[in-house]
């Protein structure tokens, strides 16, 4: 199939997808559900780095990836924040293939020995449906036990011999309804905010409900802990309570959270936590299961107390996603969608803008962004562990390369890390030089915009077998340096 072929099918079948978010405001519940720009400037920013543009990147739909490392929040459904019928048309467009939900125990058995997984079973069927992929989260307690925990964020594990008896019985129903349709579950979420949960308590919660999930599901994927903490001595802890009764290998992966102003002043603790977990397992992988930015000042929650706007949110976004993919964590966007957190306040690290009455009501600059990155990194791209690498500014700027696993064709991903990310898109000029990583038609790409434009001949030049990138526009928000018949794009239609 040629270029304009494909460009031809890809737009037929952008057309369908916005006709269905049409047609899901027109029928069933009243959405007026703002539809999902396809247009080069749908992500319209002040940025001018000078060059010619060439074209724009073109989204993948999630069902045009076979996998890649993100992971989209859908989580509060069982608390009823957000609603799923208001954003599901969203998801598919997105690029992202897994989604993580909350199973939510207090929603499900409102009376005593009664299961209603009705809603449960609609967004899961839906999610699967469309292609994607389920990350269910057990959690949380029970009011209606004694004892039986609480059913919100901070609330404590259930505790009297009644209720906990009782969570088994929800977990084990739980896995035996959704067998075969889900493979991947997590643990309660961040049970660390609750001070009553020592690391020891934390660790037997795990072990109690993961062998009853493996037990009703043996190939059932779990990921263990969910903390809040990005603590390396926490994370230590809690292995070690894990480790004395022989349950580490019961887990694939171990979450953590920790929210940063600057994403990328993380990765220290990131890497003293890879370190700690190497001691305890050779199998487990370190999961980051919930990161997100506000798209504006907010008073309540991580990254409160910030001058944040939809500019800064897009640009924390694409840096949280690209430092893990960097650093070889599986890495989470939180969230899909603004949740209206009863008792609190509207929670704005959603990438949909959401009002009170959970309708969606804007689709924000990070929705377009986060679009952009998953079109470009999926699983057909390897990162090269030690490329040979020299950027000027070294000690302020993030960088890391990547190679098509088929193809061989080389992609490198940089920006300025020195501070959080802000408002101004004022680029200043950075020499790169890659060795043994050639670059045959290199374009110069902004991943918020998702522009692409040509590097001009005389800024390249190679120096005894280097190639050498002159005045190349670095800010605080990752760019692209890659072969630009690599990447998904559509050119630019000349007036």
């Amino acid at each position: 199939m040629g270029c304009f072929s494909r460009c031809l099918l890809h737009d037929f079948m952008q057309a369908l997808r916005v006709a269905a978010l049409f047609a899901n405001c027109l029928v069933g519940p009243a959405v007026a559900a703002p539809p999902i720009d396809t247009s080069p400037d749908r992500a319209n920013t002040p940025l001018e780095p000078g060059l010619k543009q060439i074209g724009t990147l073109r989204p993948r739909g999630a069902d045009e990836i076979s996998a890649s490392n993100w992971t989209l929040g859908c989580e509060t459904l069982d608390r009823d924040f957000a609603d799923y019928q208001q954003y599901k048309e969203y998801l598919v467009p997105l690029g992202i293939k897994t989604i993580r939900l909350q199973g939510g125990w207090a929603k499900t058995e409102k009376e005593r020995g009664t299961y209603d997984f009705t809603w449960l079973d609609t967004i899961i069927d839906d999610a699967r449906g469309r292609g994607l992929n389920i990350l269910l989260e057990t959690d949380y307690g029970n009011p209606c036990y004694e004892g039986g925990g609480g059913w919100d964020l901070a609330g404590g594990f259930p505790t009297s011999e009644a209720a906990l008896a009782a969570w088994d019985r929800w977990v084990e129903t739980m896995a035996i309804r959704y067998r075969g349709k889900v493979r991947d579950w997590a643990m309660w979420n961040e049970p660390d905010i609750n001070k009553q949960h020592n690391p020891p308590d934390i660790a037997a919660f795990n072990v109690r409900t993961a062998t009853i999930i493996k037990r009703v599901i043996p190939e059932a994927r779990i990921a263990g802990l969910s903390l809040a903490s990005s603590s390396p001595k926490l994370l230590e802890s809690c292995l070690a309570s894990l480790a004395e009764g022989g349950h580490v290998d019961l887990f694939d992966w171990f979450i953590y959270h920790g929210y940063s102003i600057n994403p990328d002043q993380s990765y220290k603790n990131v890497n003293e936590l890879k370190k700690v977990l190497a001691k305890y397992s050779t199998k487990a992988k370190l999961r980051q299961g919930e990161n997100g930015c506000p798209s504006e000042l907010t008073t309540r929650f991580a990254l409160a107390n910030h001058p944040w706007t939809e500019y800064s949110q897009a640009k924390w976004d694409l840096r949280r996603m690209l430092g893990d993919l960097g650093h070889d964590v599986e890495s989470a966007v939180f969230t899909i969608c603004d949740f209206n957190h009863t008792g609190r306040e509207i929670n704005r690290k959603g990438l949909l803008r959401a009002a009170a009455d959970k309708k969606v009501e804007k689709i924000k600059l990070a929705y377009y962004a986060v679009q952009n990155c998953a079109a470009v990194f999926d699983d057909t791209l390897e990162r090269l562990k030690a490329p040979a690498i020299s950027i000027q500014y070294d000690e302020d700027t993030a960088c890391f390369a990547y190679r098509h696993k088929k193809t061989g064709q080389n992609l490198i991903v940089l920006w300025d890390k020195s501070a959080p990310p802000g408002d101004a898109f004022l680029t200043r000029p950075a020499g790169i030089t890659a060795r043994d990583l050639a670059i045959r038609e290199p374009v110069w790409v902004d991943l918020v915009s998702g522009r692409a434009y040509q590097i001009p001949a005389d800024r390249i030049s190679t120096i005894e077998g280097a190639t050498v990138f002159r005045d190349i526009p670095l800010y605080d928000s990752p760019i692209l340096i890659a072969d630009r018949t690599a990447l998904p794009l559509v050119p630019r239609e000349t007036p």
